[in-house]
């Protein structure tokens, strides 16, 4: 089974920048898509980018778009999450997914369409 371990949270100040990483093992996980979600505190669980593994194809979510961007290292097994421009309201828990199954259209920006999680990282936005 795919095990995915989040890294790199922290305390980050407002319109500064912080990469978070996602450390992948023990399955194909490159076969399909690795997504990132995030989840304020008192919010519903959001969709933050998708990356596919092999094609290199990222999407974003519409809150993030622009000042965020997703990167992997297929040596290392690890994706990144790029956040530029942070804002007070990207403070949450960040959390890396990934699928065993193909999905498509807006499919995949559904949690449910993902298997496997990793435990979190939280982000601090000060002002």
């Amino acid at each position: 089974q795919v095990q995915l371990v989040e890294t790199g949270g922290g305390l980050v100040q407002a319109g500064d920048s912080l990469t978070l990483s996602c450390v992948a093992s023990g399955g194909t996980f490159r076969s399909n898509g690795m997504a990132w979600f995030r989840q304020a505190s008192g919010k519903a669980r959001e969709f933050v980018g998708r990356l596919t593994w092999n094609g290199g194809l990222t999407y974003y979510g519409d809150s993030v778009k622009g000042r965020f961007s997703l990167s992997r290292d297929n040596d290392k097994n690890t994706g990144y999450l790029q956040m530029n421009s942070v804002k007070p309201e990207d403070a949450a828990v960040y959390y890396c997914a990934a699928q065993d199954y193909a999905c498509s259209g807006y499919g995949c920006y559904d949690s449910d369409a993902y298997e496997h999680w990793g435990q979190g990282t939280q982000v601090i936005v000060s002002s």
